[in-house]
């Protein structure tokens, strides 16, 4: 299991942002106390298919999964497959747990917290899929540390990935687009860009559900992007 010391610039040391909003609901209370515990990701030692499953099966990650409708929708069209979902907001998390109960969802871990924390305990060449979708683009040039898309977690990524496996980045804000892919340049060496022609990046494809953020992004007159990475 790759090693990253705290302070390289692999991360975002904290998490950024508000981690809850309005009042939870009584009956998203109870998920969270209830369901959460049950599906959550442990909090110590490796993280891996056995350990979360009982067998070896292939891996899906998603980073801050929002509401989970993404990862619960992928997770329900491939049962034989491994999920793991990461996201700091209570309010999302509350109503992904609900998505798990409402369909019956045996192949979802989450974890309420730091996605980066759950892919260093993940051992090398062991995820299948990984997922970055709308990330907070953190506009300001002063904040674009903080933004998932840099250096250092890409490095992470590229280690957690098994060669063949995909990485998929959505976003619908020019600036961040154009800095992911001025990083995922500095990548070429583990990284293959998919797209051959605007279409491939344009719209969705291979399966790729679009999320509720992404969908009201298009209602609103905002052009999401779509980017699939290969793992070289």
């Amino acid at each position: 299991m790759t090693a990253f010391k705290p302070g390289d610039p692999l991360t975002i040391n904290r998490l950024y942002g508000r981690s809850s909003g309005h009042k939870l609901r009584l009956g998203q209370q109870e998920l969270i106390d209830r369901l959460l515990p049950q599906i959550a990701v442990p909090a110590q030692g490796e993280v891996t298919a056995e350990q979360l499953f009982g067998e070896d099966r292939p891996l899906h990650f998603e980073i801050g999964f929002g509401s989970g409708e993404h990862l619960a929708d992928r997770a329900d069209m491939l049962p034989d497959h491994g999920f793991i979902g990461a996201e700091p907001f209570l309010n999302g998390v509350a109503t992904a747990v609900g998505h798990v109960r409402d369909k019956h969802l045996a192949n979802v871990r989450l974890h309420m917290g730091d996605a980066l924390e759950v892919l260093q305990r993940l051992p090398d060449s062991g995820l299948s899929f990984l997922y970055l979708l709308h990330p907070d683009p953190w506009p300001k040039a002063r904040h674009a540390k903080r933004r998932m898309m840099n250096d250092g977690p890409v490095e992470l990524f590229a280690a957690k990935l098994k060669p063949g496996g995909e990485l998929r980045v959505a976003t619908d804000h020019p600036v961040y687009l154009e800095w992911a892919l001025t990083v995922m340049q500095r990548h070429q060496d583990s990284f293959e860009w998919t797209a051959e022609k605007p279409p491939d990046f344009l719209h969705p494809s291979g399966g790729w559900i679009e999320t509720r953020y992404g969908a009201k992004s298009r209602r609103e007159g905002r052009r999401p992007y779509h980017l699939r990475y290969r793992r070289s």
